[in-house]
C-alpha cells in the first residue's frame, strides 16, 4: 500500500511539473514576439542603430538556444525556467537601455531597412510558433526544434550587423535561412503527429 501511495505521488508530481512547464511555453513564446517587436520599433524610430540591433539579436540568439536546449525533452524544469526568465529579463533591460542611450540610427538607410525587414520576419516567425503553441499544432518538443532554427537565424543577423552595416549579400543569406525556417514552422505545424 505504501509503495502504491509513493508511486502515485511521484506520478502526480511529474504530471503537475509537466503541466506547469507546458503553461510557461506559451508565455515564453509571446515574450519572444514582444522582444523582437521592441527591437523592430527601435530600428524604425531610429532609437536603435543597426549595430545595437545586431547586439540585441545576439541576446535573442542566446535565449532561443536556451529554449531549444531546455525543450529537448519536451518540458522546461523550474530551474531552467528561472534561468530563462533571468535571460529574458536581461534582454528586456538591454533593449530598454539601448533605446534610451542617446545613440541613434538612420531608419531610412539601406542597412537599417535590411535589418528592419529581417527583424520583422523574426517577429512573424515567433508569432507563428506562439500561435502553434496556443492552438496545439506544435508540441513542446517541436517548439524546441524550431527555437534552434530561430537561434541560427538570429545568429546570422547578429553577425551581419556586427560592423554596423548589413549588406545586400548578407541579407540574401539571412533570407535563405529565414525561408528554410519558415518551411520548418509550416511543416511542424501541419505534420499531424500526436502532440505531447
Amino acid at each position: 500500500m505504501k509503495s502504491a501511495i509513493v508511486s502515485f505521488a511521484i506520478i502526480s508530481g511529474t504530471l503537475l511539473g509537466a503541466a506547469a512547464s507546458a503553461q510557461n511555453v506559451p508565455a515564453d513564446q509571446q515574450r519572444n514576439v514582444n522582444q523582437q517587436e521592441r527591437v523592430e520599433q527601435g530600428l524604425q524610430s531610429g532609437t536603435l542603430s543597426t549595430t545595437e540591433a545586431g547586439q540585441l539579436e545576439r541576446g535573442q540568439q542566446h535565449i532561443d538556444s536556451m529554449e531549444a536546449h531546455d525543450l529537448r525533452n519536451g518540458a522546461i524544469s523550474p530551474q531552467e525556467q528561472a534561468r530563462l526568465n533571468s535571460a529574458e529579463n536581461r534582454q528586456s533591460a538591454n533593449i530598454y537601455a539601448d533605446k534610451h542611450n542617446g545613440v541613434t540610427g538612420n531608419p531610412n538607410s539601406a542597412s537599417s531597412q535590411r535589418m528592419q525587414a529581417d527583424v520583422q520576419r523574426n517577429v512573424n516567425q515567433q508569432q507563428r510558433i506562439a500561435n502553434g503553441v496556443s492552438n496545439g499544432s506544435l508540441s513542446n518538443h517541436e517548439v524546441g526544434s524550431l527555437e534552434r532554427g530561430q537561434a541560427h537565424v538570429t545568429g546570422r543577423e547578429a553577425n551581419a550587423a556586427a560592423n554596423g552595416h548589413v549588406g545586400a549579400g548578407e541579407q540574401a543569406r539571412i533570407q535563405g535561412s529565414e525561408n528554410h525556417q519558415s518551411a520548418r514552422v509550416y511543416n511542424k505545424k501541419h505534420n499531424e503527429h500526436l502532440r505531447r
